[in-house]
């Protein structure tokens, strides 16, 4: 008995379909082409993934809140403060100050110039308190809650860690008709993770132990959608064996019933290419 354990992610957008259209089961000379593939056993544990990027807890992005003379600008783009700080000088002697702790990360005034309303001044980022922001697509949102323990994977690093989410948005985000939310992870500190490193985090949806499995190819559907697989009956022939079938990782499926470990599936191969045709086909501009 022949016996591995599988564990793969997949990125879960609505629902899930698998359909493999049924080809054509005979060549044109009449003579069936198939690969043989054999029912194995095996674990499975399957994830529901979702994209997001690091960014920082907080951030202050400073803005004047009216028409102004900068008389003098005290920081500079590096510089750390601290919470009360003062960062800009008006001619009138008002003091602009930063609201957080962290990092200088951009000044965009200098002194003795004019700042209209609404004009950018100064952005400052706690690069030392950083999160991962996943969008969650408004079907799969069912699949997330606060606290639940996530593994993250920091794309650009090839580096895995764990995390929690501690926080999901209240209201959607619409792009391109498509609504999301915004699910906010905790995650272990690391120095080598920077602000905007594209992150993806996998959250556990089902595990199973010992379970027959075939490919997802070997799968066909009936005109009532019905899952069946092809074996070869007494005479040599193909013949249509109706499963049941389970959870799948995207490239192997879970057969319940119908089939038994060893037993072995028929899976026809695809026509090949007529290239001689397809060149005749092709000269017509």
């Amino acid at each position: 008995m022949k016996r591995s354990t599988k564990i793969t992610s997949f990125v879960v957008g609505g629902v899930l379909v698998v359909s493999l259209v049924s080809g054509a089961f005979f060549t044109q000379k009449g003579s069936a082409s198939y690969e043989e593939e054999t029912v194995q056993i095996e674990d499975m544990t399957t994830y529901y993934s979702f994209s997001g990027t690091v960014d920082a807890k907080a951030r202050q992005n400073i803005v004047s809140q009216k028409e102004m003379h900068v008389e003098e600008v005290l920081v500079k783009a590096g510089d750390q403060v601290k919470t009360g700080d003062v960062l800009v000088l008006s001619s009138e002697g008002e003091e602009i100050r930063a609201e957080i702790d962290g990092e200088v990360a951009g000044v965009y005034t200098k002194n003795n110039s004019h700042a209209m309303k609404g004009t950018r001044l100064v952005d400052i980022v706690d690069y030392s308190n950083l999160h991962v922001k996943v969008k969650v697509d408004e079907y799969d949102l069912k699949y997330v809650e606060v606290d639940q323990e996530v593994d993250v994977t920091i794309n650009a690093l090839e580096k895995d860690i764990k995390g929690k989410i501690y926080a999901i948005s209240k209201e959607a985000i619409n792009e391109n008709g498509i609504s999301y939310f915004t699910a906010m992870i905790d995650f272990e500190k690391d120095e080598s993770i920077r602000v905007g490193m594209s992150a993806e985090s996998k959250v556990l949806k089902d595990h199973a132990t010992g379970i027959n499995t075939v490919s997802m190819k070997a799968i066909q559907f009936d005109s009532k959608n019905k899952p069946y697989v092809l074996i070869t009956s007494e005479d040599g022939k193909p013949i249509k064996q109706y499963v049941e079938t389970g959870i799948n990782d995207g490239t192997t499926i879970e057969v319940k019933s119908g089939l038994e470990v060893d037993d072995i599936v028929m899976i026809p191969k695809a026509a090949p290419v007529n290239s001689a045709a397809a060149m005749h086909g092709g000269g017509n501009q």
